[in-house]
């Protein structure tokens, strides 16, 4: 027992929501692996690769399952999830002969699989088809990889503990109780969740309040079984011990307006030795607030859509699409600078897009047939149905779009930022979280229509939509600094802030010599927590608590005050 303070902190700090990196859990199950042995089933194992710098490394393996071809791993892969990265991933399995060592022969390889985090996560299970050399499917073999977040705060609740009748351990005065709170963890083995202040010379204590995160208190599972122990205080360490009792966090909640949760507070070498033992006293749960905390990737792997549009500039000032100085040539053996952004960022949207169709827009344009200015058109000219398939039905377009149209100007996006936002806010009505947008600005200078962008960006910040421009060429940009609302709050013409910053802007020129992807990590970097901060505002939670084998999720429960 370690020696108490009398005054006490909770085990867990809760100013709000963790900032850390998000991390995952992926387990693995094949079936119907390739039979390699002659005398007995393969003996397969999973190996985890990731792609650095364009080169596969190891990065874990799972344990190897005796003559099996339908196994089941228990090794868990953690890693690290940025949203605004591509994670490459490789699964390679193989058959094992004795040693744990890789083989090096054909026949060892069972089939392997690429794809990205993003993917996963996105799909929450993902099945896969295992292909050998050459994209030979390794005949039914499948690999499936169920994704798990495991540093998701998924909120904290405040408790409030008091106590009657406790034994009086004290031969001159009362009881000094404290109470012990353990998570029982799935090895049995027990951890600290909080410990109470000291109550001095108290049978009747009153505990402070205390707040501490489901995950701490028992990994968002409330049924895990929680040891309470209660405790007479003494300074030099050896407490006596009153009594202990069993709970839940599913009992916890039974807590109701008047209604309080009680336990018999046992001793249970008193219970043995004693006929008409009863108690050592109970223990009382007055009163439970719980506040939930929701992450980006409990939205994500809800089954939030990720929609991605792409508004491109098309006016006079890029040069003509035939001169090779301008900034939309064609050139065969380097995409332009438009098609690099729209690349890097679409690469990473498209794995949170189901459908993977993608609106693509133009603006500064005289389009066909009559050539009128128009600042909100379809670049595949099918006004109806603005959507390509996939990023490279984008790129298709952008380039069969070029030769048909006049470039014009002036440079005016609020007539997209607005149409976004109403199809944004079209889904807002929706009251769940299943859509939400990421609106594409590639640009040449500076907007002409700067009030109304700045009204129109205002107006966007109410509805689910993050806005990313990205200064294409060597204009200056200054004033476009000032739709990103890092250095202020952006304001509208009349003086009304947005409700929350949801514009990232940078010059492509910083990214020059560093490569796409670090356009992408930067500009995208914000995405998460704004999509957080809009369904925390609206109080959306996820369409459906993501629940697997592994972790039981905690059923919706509001704050429940019972006084």
């Amino acid at each position: 027992m370690n020696d108490v303070q009398e005054a006490t902190s909770p085990a867990t700090s809760l100013s709000g929501p963790a900032t850390c990196v998000s991390k995952v859990e992926l387990r693995v199950s094949c079936k119907a692996l390739l039979d390699r042995d002659t005398l007995n089933k393969s003996d397969p194992c999973v190996m985890l690769m990731v792609q650095t710098n364009g080169q596969w490394t190891e990065l874990d393996r799972t344990e190897v399952i005796k003559s099996n071809l339908h196994p089941v791993f228990a090794k868990v892969f953690s890693l690290d999830y940025y949203f605004e990265e591509v994670q490459k991933l490789r699964f390679e399995v193989y058959d094992i002969h004795g040693t744990h060592s890789i083989g090096t022969r054909d026949d060892d390889f069972l089939g392997g699989v690429e794809c990205t985090l993003g993917q996963i996560v996105a799909q929450k299970k993902m099945v896969k088809p295992l292909l050998l050399k050459y994209g030979k499917y390794a005949g039914k073999s499948t690999i499936t990889v169920h994704a798990e977040e495991i540093s998701g705060n998924n909120g904290y609740v405040e408790l409030s503990f008091c106590a009657k009748k406790l034994d009086d351990k004290d031969l001159f005065s009362k009881s000094d109780p404290f109470l012990e709170i353990y998570r029982i963890n799935d090895d049995e083995t027990e951890q600290l969740v909080h410990r109470t202040e000291v109550i001095k010379n108290n049978l009747n204590p009153v505990w402070e309040p205390f707040k501490v995160s489901l995950i701490s208190l028992c990994s968002c599972d409330e049924d895990r079984k929680l040891k309470c122990l209660v405790w007479d205080y003494d300074s030099r360490g050896k407490h006596d011990f009153i009594g202990e009792f069993y709970a839940t966090f599913r009992e916890m909640q039974k807590i109701s307006s008047g209604n309080k949760v009680t336990w018999d507070c046992v001793n249970p070498k008193y219970k043995q030795k004693k006929r008409n033992y009863k108690n050592s006293g109970v223990v009382i749960l007055s009163d439970l607030k719980l506040h939930r905390v929701y992450s980006f990737l409990d939205y994500i792997m809800g089954g939030c859509q990720i929609h991605f549009t792409v508004a491109i500039d098309f006016t006079a000032s890029n040069g003509d699409p035939r001169n090779s100085c301008s900034l939309h040539y064609i050139n065969p053996y380097q995409p332009n600078e438009y098609l690099k952004a729209l690349i890097a960022v679409g690469e990473i949207c498209q794995d949170y897009d189901s459908d993977k169709r993608f609106s693509a827009l133009g603006f500064g344009a005289r389009i066909p047939p009559n050539y009128e200015v128009s600042h909100d058109f379809a670049i595949n000219f099918n006004p109806e149905d603005d959507e390509c398939e996939e990023i490279q039905g984008v790129v298709e377009a952008y380039q069969n779009c070029l030769p048909k149209i006049q470039l014009y100007g002036p440079t005016n996006v609020s007539p997209i930022i607005n149409r976004i936002a109403k199809l944004a806010a079209g889904d807002g009505n929706i009251k769940d979280a299943s859509r939400y947008h990421i609106l594409l600005i590639l640009t040449d200078g500076v907007v002409t229509d700067m009030a109304d962008t700045r009204e129109a960006i205002v107006r966007a910040s109410y509805q689910p939509l993050s806005i990313i421009i990205v200064g294409v060429g060597n204009a200056d940009f200054t004033d476009m600094q000032i739709l990103d609302g890092d250095d202020g709050v952006l304001r509208s013409p009349k003086g009304e802030p947005v409700l929350r910053d949801i514009v990232q802007f940078v010059p492509f020129r910083d990214f020059k010599t560093a490569s796409p992807a670090a356009l992408a990590k930067c500009v995208l970097a914000e995405v998460p927590k704004q999509v957080v901060e809009y369904y925390s505002h609206k109080a959306i939670s996820p369409m459906c608590p993501v629940r697997d084998l592994h972790t039981p999720i905690l059923s919706p429960v509001a704050t429940t005050p019972t006084e």
